[in-house]
């Protein structure tokens, strides 16, 4: 909410490594500029029309340390992960939790999910990577429906300017955990059933306020404060230990 999607790509030098960066205008007019370093390396800067890009790049190039070490940790994290092969063995999370993947594959089992003593068990009738992958799809999207309900209505709860828990969708995304649409209807990530479920507030909480105050002003920042007042903490956790 508040984003326009004009993006231009830009870049600066942070001693002998070039950064390069996606400028995107926001709305307000504030001179402020706001940088996100994402998990995939992509860095976005955020401002206003006005602020020339000559300001933007020196902005960036003030905080380049900070962006430099967010890149290399992303880097070294991303050094680390290796594509999904569903099979036993692998770990799989849960509201936070690591599980064990163990699938069990014969004709007589009917296709399922369970959680069971620390393991992630998937029964079906072939072992196939599409197979496995296609009902933890599922079962995660019938478990965040429920769990997502559960949450909204326990944050409504202490959300004084929403009256009742808004309409919401669940959808599989890359790019963003939720988002608020100008009618009010909440679209929350399936991926964020795997995070705590302190995690999942965190997220309803901000598309709430959106509800209120549809840029992130300071008025917006108040209302997620009286809230959550360790919500900085909180988006921390999920942005280093859960991947899009």
């Amino acid at each position: 909410m508040g984003i326009a999607m004009t993006k231009k790509l830009l870049s600066f030098y942070y001693g002998e490594e070039a950064i390069a960066f996606e400028r995107k205008d926001k709305q307000q007019s504030s001179p402020k500029v706001s940088i996100k370093v994402h998990s995939d390396c992509t860095v976005q800067v955020y401002a206003a029309k006005a602020v020339t890009d000559k300001d933007v790049i020196k902005a960036a190039k003030k905080r380049g340390k900070w962006i430099n070490n967010k890149l290399n940790e992303f880097k070294k994290l991303n050094e680390g992960f290796s594509p999904r092969e569903y099979i036993s063995g692998e770990s799989h999370f849960y509201l936070g939790r690591r599980y064990m993947l163990k699938v069990h594959a014969g004709k007589k089992h009917s296709p399922r999910v369970r959680l069971f003593r620390g393991t992630l068990d998937v029964y079906c009738k072939n072992k196939s990577a599409d197979t496995v992958k296609a009902l933890l799809d599922d079962w995660y999207k019938d478990k965040a429906k429920q769990v997502f309900k559960e949450q909204l209505d326990k944050v409504v709860s202490k959300t004084p300017w929403v009256s009742e828990p808004p309409l919401f969708t669940v959808r599989t995304m890359k790019k963003q955990w939720g988002s608020c649409s100008p009618k009010g209807r909440l679209l929350l990530n399936t991926h964020l059933i795997k995070a705590s479920k302190e995690c999942i507030d965190y997220v309803i909480l901000h598309e709430l306020c959106h509800l209120a105050e549809h840029n992130h002003s300071k008025r917006f920042y108040k209302l997620m404060g009286q809230v959550m007042p360790e919500w900085e903490k909180v988006k921390a956790v999920l942005d280093h230990n859960l991947k899009l």
